[in-house]
């Protein structure tokens, strides 16, 4: 029994954790057990998973299996691009300069901003009334 390469690569962006798994194949993306199409309705978030792909040639030789938990859906994009990024990488470290000019490699440090006593949310202050 032979065993089929498969390559991993994690990727994270804001509460979203992305495992990405790149199997030789014809281009098939799933996400959760479902195609990609009917994961992510908008397409701006399906362009956004397949910026690594498309920036490294590789658009119809892997099928991406993810299993993405957390955040909401463009977060959750985000992780799903940082994952195939890394997994990129264990495939061919050729790629690392385009991944690396392109911002795919970087992992967004931006978080939600934690709310503070005395205030509603995180900078929105209660509403002023002179009386």
């Amino acid at each position: 029994m032979a065993k089929t390469e498969r390559y991993y690569g994690t990727g994270r962006r804001k509460k979203a954790i992305a495992r990405v798994y790149l199997v030789p194949g014809k281009g098939n993306v799933t996400i959760n057990k479902k195609s990609m199409d009917e994961y992510f309705g908008l397409e701006t978030l399906k362009a956004i998973v397949r910026q690594p792909l498309v920036a490294t040639d590789n658009t119809e030789k892997f099928d991406v299996i993810v299993n993405v938990k957390g955040g909401g859906y463009t977060g959750q994009a985000g992780a799903v691009r940082h994952g195939i990024a890394r997994a990129l990488l264990q495939v061919d470290s050729e790629f690392r300069p385009v991944l690396k000019k392109a911002g795919f490699l970087t992992r967004d440090p931006r978080m939600k901003e934690r709310k503070k006593y005395g205030l509603k949310a995180a900078r929105r202050a209660p509403q002023f009334s002179k009386r």
